[in-house]
């Protein structure tokens, strides 16, 4: 059932034009972005059934790749292309919002800057955030290691040039967790070992190391390990 063969009170871009965005639910916003649905059922029963299966979550909507949204009957190539891509224009919003706060005074500002980037990735990456000593934002996050589904290897000497070059006098490191566990590794805390130390030599100050999974963080500062 198309759109436009709705009634009234259940037509979407109607609904949005009488009364604004806000009104509409998320299976309501999907269903204007696709347009359409598959026989017997409409665009919103479509993307109704689709966040079911997903426990309602945006979250979790936005990791599907082309190929589990076409494997639903009704949605097609352009449909599933144009779902994921207002899925990463949400992330991309959400990392610019993070960015307007460009003062980083403790772990949840770490957490809200970087979790719509690496919190629900399938692979860790890390990056080091650079400070000036009023723990205002240099630049963008530095990207300092990319790995496999448990681990990433990080060179600190990569993390101390680019503080140099940069004129930072403050720094935090972060990571994700595919896994979804917040515990540190062994390799974890022995990074952050490394680092603090590094730093204290290079009069650098190294404000926190976080642990980034998509719900939580885990502060090395908060725990009192730094």
């Amino acid at each position: 059932m198309k759109l436009k063969e709705q009634s009234d009170e259940d037509r979407p871009r109607e609904k949005l034009m009488q009364h604004g965005p806000s009104v509409l639910s998320p299976a309501e916003l999907l269903a204007i972005l696709v347009g359409s649905g598959s026989q017997g059922e409409s665009a919103v029963e479509l993307m109704q059934r689709i966040l079911a299966d997903h426990d309602g979550s945006l979250r979790e909507l936005g990791r599907m790749n082309i190929h589990e949204l076409m494997a639903y009957k009704g949605i097609g190539e352009a449909k599933a292309i144009s779902i994921i891509a207002a899925s990463e224009l949400a992330k991309r919003r959400m990392v610019e919002e993070a960015r307007e706060k460009r003062f980083i005074k403790s772990g949840m500002d770490i957490f809200q800057l970087m979790s719509a980037k690496i919190g629900d990735i399938d692979h860790e990456e890390s990056y080091a955030i650079y400070m000036r000593q009023d723990c205002s934002i240099i630049g963008h996050p530095y990207l300092v290691g990319r790995g496999g589904i448990n681990e990433t290897s990080v060179d600190v000497r990569i993390i101390l040039r680019e503080a140099l070059q940069r004129g930072a006098t403050t720094l935090a490191i972060t990571h994700n967790h595919p896994s979804g566990s917040l515990k540190p590794s062994m390799a974890d805390d022995q990074l952050t070992d490394r680092l603090n130390r590094a730093c204290k030599l290079m009069q650098l100050r190294l404000l926190d190391h976080i642990i980034i999974t998509d719900t939580n963080y885990y502060s090395y500062k908060e725990q009192g390990k730094i």
